[in-house]
């Protein structure tokens, strides 16, 4: 018989400011804790030194992760030019340097070969798999590895401030999959004087933005009240993407059960994805059919 586990059932959103030196996963296990929640996860990943906007899912919430973690985000950071390291930031080695320093007008030139749907290699210190293990943990015994490219949608890259000739400040704003530290890799390769990356910090992601984000301080010092429970956003939020399709009782009640329920639909396409809601409340989330929500996930809110 499985354990059952501890914890309240407590589902929505917590949006956490991420500090610099702290993992992804230890802000997740922290933020379990101070809502003694009895799950929890996040969408989108945060380099340890990274800073900025990581979305806590809590209980049911976490259903509507995949939708977050698909969604656009952006990021504000800080290349430095003339180094290269076998990090791309300022974790690894230098492993090579150059004396030239592109000017503003050669940098905005570059930019343009990295908007759109391009092709990146991921860093050879990231959470990539080969042959079913890390690439980090391999990169850390010395290995060097050919990481096959992957597709990336930049919907915009632009140079936002020239603190000196050394450095860059960058918004970009991308899908999912995306690595900050290749962009400034592979943007020091094309302008010939090696790159990477100094500071990241991610601005927004999806319906989420740091207004009203919680830090860790906060977290540590409201743990366990409901002064701490009144930063948490709804559910739905996750679903901001999709069209909301109203469903009658008898509806819910088919859909509760993991089956089709009708939907009153006027704004929808056979075959779309939506969510269906009864008195404001999430019910499921699925493909829309003749009427009927199909439902690929049902929320257990009650």
């Amino acid at each position: 018989m499985a354990r059952k586990r501890k914890g309240r059932d407590i589902s929505g959103w917590l949006i956490v400011d991420k500090p610099a030196g702290i993992t992804s996963t230890a802000v997740v296990n922290k933020v379990r804790w101070a809502m003694d929640a009895k799950k929890a996860g996040h969408a989108g990943t945060l380099d340890p030194e990274a800073t900025g906007l990581l979305a806590v899912a809590l209980g049911e919430a976490t259903k509507t992760v995949p939708y977050i973690t698909d969604a656009l985000k952006a990021y504000s950071f800080v290349v430095r030019w003339g180094q290269a390291t076998n990090t791309d930031d300022t974790e690894g080695e230098i492993i090579a340097t150059s004396d030239l320093r592109p000017s503003d007008d050669e940098i905005k030139e570059a930019l343009h070969g990295f908007v759109g749907d391009i092709m990146q290699v991921p860093p050879q210190f990231s959470a990539v798999k080969i042959d079913g293990e890390r690439a980090y943990k391999r990169a850390r015994d010395g290995e060097e590895m050919e990481l096959a490219a992957r597709p990336l949608f930049v919907e915009s890259l632009l140079l936002s401030d020239r603190p000196d000739a050394d450095t860059a400040v960058l918004e970009m704003t991308c899908g999912k999959g995306g690595y900050v530290r290749s962009i400034a890799r592979d943007l020091g390769a094309a302008l010939g004087c090696h790159a990477h990356v100094l500071t990241l910090r991610r601005v927004w992601s999806g319906p989420f933005d740091l207004d009203g984000a919680v830090t860790i301080e906060q977290i540590d010092a409201l743990a366990k009240t409901p002064d701490l429970d009144a930063f948490l956003k709804p559910l739905e939020l996750g679903l901001d993407d999709l069209p909301e399709l109203r469903c009658t009782p008898e509806g819910a009640v088919r859909l509760k059960n993991g089956n089709p329920g009708m939907v009153l639909a006027s704004n929808v396409e056979y075959g779309d994805e939506a969510w269906a809601s009864l008195d404001g409340k999430p019910i499921a989330v699925g493909r829309f059919k003749a009427g009927e929500l199909h439902p690929s996930r049902v929320f257990n809110l009650d």
